[in-house]
């Protein structure tokens, strides 16, 4: 029986970056959260402690900030297949390249009733998403956001569960739904003219109308048919991916205080928290490859 070396990579994990684009007197922000790695001939570094073949980490980071003055990161995901394909195309032992990147908020400040020309205020906690590879299997995008919260005050049941002599939740016919969503969404073939600002706006909003307007009877149900409702809407996406905890609201017993409570008045428990996965693929998408092959865990 033999050991051998598997699958591994390397490269710079959450290189924070800012662009300021200075357009005379009124600014532009965009604030980045930058990992890279690099896969390729590197067996001999975990084998035999031989660098000869390995790009320094702190190279990949120089790399990004290079990136980032030659080529404004507007949108996310058209500069991060620059960069990697960069790496792949300019560094002979890289065959395949992961950039992720997380893009922070900012919305410009309202000052003497105007937009300033030059401060921002930050927004969230809601963070946009990027994961970008380029390997020898093509090149794959996966959009999405992390840490959008959202909550229905009602519209959602929970009820006919499967109950043991441990169980003690009553079931509702009438409860806030609440959560913090994390959704990426795979592209089946990534073009060069895809309007990626555009393609997000519109998949997020399609997510959040499903959210809204959905009578649910279990937060599983609810995921399920928002990521329907995007792949009907943008056939250009072969698969979607939803993980939402489930952020309780309990109704407070006022009962020993002479006041009645009709779902008015909740003790918001951030954990123990229900954790859902959910997905919606076609049943004709294309092979995902190493699409989903994280780097920090942004798969």
């Amino acid at each position: 029986m033999a050991i051998v070396l598997g699958p591994h990579q390397y490269g710079k994990a959450e290189t924070r970056l800012v662009r300021v684009v200075r357009t005379g007197e009124r600014h532009e922000l965009v604030d980045l959260n930058v990992s890279t790695a690099l896969r390729g001939h590197f067996d001999a570094a975990h084998l035999e402690g031989d660098q000869h073949n390995v790009l320094p980490t702190d190279t990949q980071k120089n790399t990004a900030y290079v990136w980032a003055k030659r080529f404004v990161p507007d949108p996310i995901e058209s500069w991060a297949l620059s960069l990697a394909r960069h790496f792949v195309d300019d560094v002979e032992p890289v065959t395949g390249a992961r950039v992720e990147v997380e893009r922070l908020g900012w919305t410009r400040a309202d000052v003497g009733g105007a937009p300033h020309r030059h401060t921002f205020l930050r927004t969230g906690p809601e963070v946009r998403t990027a994961a970008v590879t380029v390997a020898a299997d093509g090149v794959h995008v996966v959009q999405g956001f992390k840490d959008l919260v959202i909550l229905k005050s009602t519209g959602s049941a929970f009820r006919d569960f499967l109950v043991d002599d441990l169980t003690t939740l009553q079931p509702t016919d009438d409860r806030i739904m609440a959560t913090s969503l994390t959704v990426r969404w795979r592209l089946s073939d990534p073009a060069a003219d895809t309007d990626w600002n555009a393609l997000h706006a519109s998949v997020q909003a399609v997510l959040v109308e499903r959210f809204a307007n959905l009578e649910s009877l279990a937060l599983q149900q609810t995921l399920w048919h928002m990521g329907k409702a995007a792949l009907e809407a943008h056939p250009e996406i072969a698969e979607i991916r939803l993980a939402a905890p489930n952020k309780h609201h309990f109704v407070v017993d006022l009962a020993p205080f002479g006041e009645a409570n009709p779902n008015e008045v909740f003790h918001a428990d951030d954990r123990p928290y229900g954790l859902i996965h959910a997905s919606a693929i076609r049943d004709d998408a294309p092979p995902a490859g190493d699409a989903w092959l994280p780097f920090t865990g942004l798969a």
